[in-house]
């Protein structure tokens, strides 16, 4: 079994900064594709920001040079660094990872954590 725990949303103003971080715990043989998602209120999930396990990262067109996505390997855990926050990233932030359990791959989702950003 395997967990994803995020931590560090809260309500920050407009122009603000907040660290989101996602551990992934359990019966962990290897960590691969990891990614922060977001969903608004009244829309689908969008990917925001992913990394693989070498670090090649990709941006949604909306937040490039605004949020940084990062991993530490060694402590199966990603994090998300954002700047110069808007209100339209307000959100329940998801962490996603691709997690190699007993020689099988699954796709694992953590609870979400609220990330409101007032104007």
């Amino acid at each position: 079994q395997v967990q994803l725990v995020e931590s560090g949303g809260g309500l920050v103003q407009a122009g603000g900064s907040l660290r989101l971080s996602c551990a992934a715990s359990g019966s962990i043989l290897r960590v691969n594709d990891m990614g922060w998602y977001r969903q608004a209120p009244g829309k689908q999930r969008e990917l925001v920001a992913s990394i693989t396990s070498a670090g090649i990262t990709n941006y949604a067109d909306s937040v490039p040079g605004r949020f940084t996505i990062s991993r530490d390997n060694t402590k199966n855990t990603m994090y998300l660094q954002m700047t110069s926050l808007k209100p339209e990233d307000t959100g329940v932030y998801y962490c996603n990872a691709i997690v190699m359990t007993r020689g099988s791959y699954g796709n694992y989702w953590g609870q979400g954590t609220q990330v409101t950003v007032s104007s």
